[in-house]
C-alpha cells in the first residue's frame, strides 16, 4: 500500500483519505457517528477563536494590499501535480490548484466537490459519480468522465511511481491492465458526459475518496500518454493545468508560489484575485508584524498567544491537530529487529518532559496512531510506556546489551551508538538534548545530525538512519495513521524499513473492510494494543495549532482535517 500524502508538517492538505459517506441513495456506512460525552472528554479541547481587538494597527504593507493574500509555507520542491509530489509542502501548493471529486469537511467527512453526489450499491463494491454540470479546468477546456477514468488509468499504470496506491480500492480489471494484460480497465464504465460507474473487488471504507480525487485533464496530462510511459508527465509538474480555486502564476523557488483567481473555478473565481506562498526562510512571527504576510502557523505555547493577541490586528485561532508526530526506527538494522530493543527505546525517552517543554500545555504524549479528535480514539488496554529508565535498562540486559567499560552498551563487539536524523524545530531543540541525556544514562550513546525536510526525506528513504523524526499530515481516517505498519507498504516517505507483523498486517486490512464503524471502533482498538505490544516506532505528541490571519482578510477557518484549504475560496480582503 502507500500514502496519498508523504510526511510532512503541514499548514493544509487537500482531502485525505476518509470513511466512505451514504449517498443519497441510502448506501452502506456512515463518515463519522455522533461523538458520545467519553469521546468528547477525550479530545484536547474545542477549537478557539480570539478576535481582533484593533485592526487599525495593521501594518501598513498588510493595508496596502487590496487584492492579495500572502501565507507562509516551507519551500516546496517543484512537483506540483497530485498524485506525483513526494514533499509534503507541494501538496500545500497542489491543493490550492486542484479540487477533487470528493472533498472532505471540517470534521473529516466526504462532501461533494467537482461530484454533485454519488451512490454506492449496498454490497460496497459500486460507485457512481455524478459529476456537477459545466465544470472546466483551468484553462477552460471541459471536465467530463473521461477525464475521470484517465486519471484512474495513469495511477493503475504499471509505470506509475507516485504516492498513491489505487490498487488498494481494487477496480475490476486494474491489475490486468497494470500489467499489461488488458488495454482497459474493465470496472471503468463511462456512462456520460457527467457519469462514470466504477466497479471494485472488494469492499473498503478508504475507496471513496481513493477513486474520487482530484482529476487531472485528458486532453493536457493525456496527450502524449502511452501505457507504460509517465516520464512526459513530470515535465508538466510547474506549468499544472487544474480545478482548484486558483491557477500557478508563477514559482520562484526560495523565495514564494504565486496563483492567481481561477476564473473557470467550480465554485465561482475567489474575490481575492492574487494568493501568494511566501517560501523564504525567516521568522513567520517577524513577517507577519512587518506586514509581508497574512496568515503564519506559530509555535504552540504561552508566548506566542500572548504576542498574537498584543498586536490588536490579529485574528487567533487555537486547534487540535489530526497529525502526529513520532521517531521512526529503522527495522532494516539488527538492533531494532529485537521488539524488547525498540520497547527500551520508548521507556527510556522522558516524553512527558519533551512534550511539556515544547509545547508548554499546547500538546499532550501520544500513545496511539490516532489523535484524540478521531472517532477511533482510544487507549484502552494500551501500554503508555511512562517514562521508565530502569525498565529500559532491565530490557536491554535482557536482549544482550550490557554496559561497557565507558558506560555505553555493548554486544558482540559493536558498541550501541544509534544515528539520529531531524529537522530543526521547536520540538527537535528541546528533543536533542533531553535525548542525548535519557539515552546516555542507559547506556545508549546517541548521535544527531540535523538537516533540512527535503533532505531527511532523501537520507531516510535510503535507509540511511537509525532513527528519524517526523510528523505526518493531517489524517481525517483513522486508517491514515496505520498504513506505514502494513508490510505491504512501498511508499519511500511512509517506509518502516522493514517493520512486518502479520497480526498488524491483518487488522490494518480488516478496518478498512467495513463499512460499520462500530466494527471499525473494535478493530482499531485491537490494533494498537498489538502496536503498543510491537511498537513500529517512537510516538512523540500530538499538538495544537496556533495560527493567526490578519483581521482585514475575512474567511479564514483553519481546522484540524482541512488546515486553510477549505477556506481559500471564501477570503475577502476589507
Amino acid at each position: 500500500m502507500k500514502k496519498r500524502a508523504s510526511y510532512a508538517v503541514s499548514l493544509i492538505l487537500a482531502a485525505s483519505l476518509a470513511l466512505s459517506a451514504c449517498s443519497s441513495s441510502g448506501t452502506p456506512g456512515a463518515s463519522e457517528a455522533p461523538k458520545t460525552d467519553d469521546q468528547a472528554k477525550q479530545q484536547t479541547g474545542a477549537n478557539q477563536f480570539i478576535a481582533a481587538t484593533d485592526k487599525s494597527k495593521s501594518p501598513a504593507a498588510a493595508t496596502a494590499r487590496k487584492d492579495t493574500v500572502v501565507v507562509t509555507l516551507t519551500e516546496p520542491g517543484g512537483v506540483f501535480n497530485p498524485y506525483f509530489y513526494h514533499n509534503g509542502y507541494d501538496g500545500n501548493v497542489t491543493s490550492v490548484m486542484f479540487s477533487p471529486l470528493v472533498d472532505i469537511d471540517e470534521t473529516g467527512k466526504p462532501i461533494p466537490a467537482l461530484a454533485e453526489k454519488w451512490d454506492i450499491s449496498q454490497d460496497g463494491l459500486k460507485y457512481t459519480f455524478h459529476l456537477k454540470k459545466d465544470l472546466k479546468f483551468s484553462d477552460g477546456s471541459p471536465l467530463t468522465a473521461d477525464d475521470v477514468a484517465f486519471t484512474l488509468s495513469v495511477l493503475y499504470d504499471k509505470a506509475y511511481d507516485g504516492e498513491t496506491d489505487i490498487t488498494e480500492t481494487a477496480v475490476k480489471g486494474g491489475q490486468a491492465y497494470k500489467e499489461g494484460k488488458a488495454s482497459t480497465i474493465e470496472g471503468i464504465k463511462v456512462i456520460d458526459p457527467q457519469t462514470i460507474e466504477i466497479t471494485t473487488e472488494k469492499a473498503n471504507a478508504r475507496a471513496l475518496l481513493l477513486l474520487g480525487g482530484q482529476v487531472l485533464s485528458k486532453a493536457y496530462y493525456g496527450k502524449d500518454y502511452k501505457p507504460g510511459n509517465l516520464e512526459y508527465i513530470k515535465t508538466l509538474h510547474t506549468k499544472p493545468v487544474g480545478t482548484g480555486p486558483y491557477k500557478l502564476e508563477k514559482f520562484i523557488p526560495g523565495q514564494e508560489v504565486r496563483f492567481i483567481a481561477n476564473e473557470n473555478y467550480f465554485g465561482g473565481k475567489p474575490s481575492v484575485e492574487h494568493f501568494i506562498y511566501k517560501t523564504t526562510s525567516g521568522d513567520a512571527t517577524q513577517f507577519f508584524q512587518t506586514g509581508e504576510v497574512d496568515y503564519s502557523a506559530y509555535p504552540a505555547n504561552d508566548d506566542s498567544l500572548e504576542l498574537l493577541k498584543g498586536l490588536g490586528y490579529a485574528n487567533v485561532n487555537i486547534y487540535t491537530s489530526t497529525a502526529y508526530s513520532f521517531i521512526k526506527f529503522n527495522h532494516s538494522k539488527p538492533i531494532f529487529k529485537d521488539k524488547n530493543v525498540r520497547q527500551a527505546f520508548i521507556y527510556g525517552l522522558d516524553r512527558e518532559k519533551i512534550v511539556a517543554a515544547a509545547y508548554q500545555g499546547y500538546g499532550q504524549v501520544a500513545n496511539v496512531p490516532v489523535s484524540p479528535a478521531s472517532w477511533a480514539y482510544t487507549e484502552e488496554g494500551v501500554n503508555t510506556f511512562k517514562f521508565d529508565p530502569e525498565k529500559a535498562k532491565k530490557l536491554l540486559d535482557d536482549a544482550g546489551w550490557k554496559p561497557g567499560a565507558d558506560g555505553i552498551r555493548e554486544k558482540d563487539g559493536a558498541k550501541l551508538v544509534v544515528h539520529y536524523f531531524t529537522t530543526k524545530g521547536p520540538l527537535s531543540d528541546v528533543l536533542v538534548p533531553i535525548a542525548k541525556e535519557n539515552y546516555k544514562n542507559i547506556g545508549i550513546q546517541l548521535e544527531t545530525e540535523l538537516m533540512d525536510y527535503n533532505a531527511l526525506l532523501a537520507r531516510t528513504s535510503k535507509g540511511d538512519h537509525d532513527l528519524a523524526s517526523f510528523s505526518t499530515t493531517m489524517l481525517p481516517d483513522p486508517s491514515d495513521g496505520v498504513i506505514s505498519f502494513y508490510s505491504k507498504n512501498k511508499s519511500s516517505f511512509t517506509d518502516t524499513n522493514g517493520y512486518a507483523n502479520p497480526k498488524v498486517d491483518e487488522l490494518i486490512e480488516k478496518g478498512i473492510s467495513s463499512f460499520d464503524i462500530e466494527q471499525r471502533k473494535a478493530t482499531y482498538k485491537e490494533l494498537y494494543k498489538e502496536l503498543s505490544d510491537d511498537p513500529p516506532f517512537i510516538l512523540l505528541t500530538y499538538r495544537k495549532i496556533i495560527s493567526a490571519h490578519n483581521a482585514r482578510i475575512e474567511g479564514f477557518k483553519p481546522n484540524g482535517y482541512t488546515g486553510i484549504s477549505s477556506s481559500l475560496p471564501k477570503l475577502k480582503v476589507e
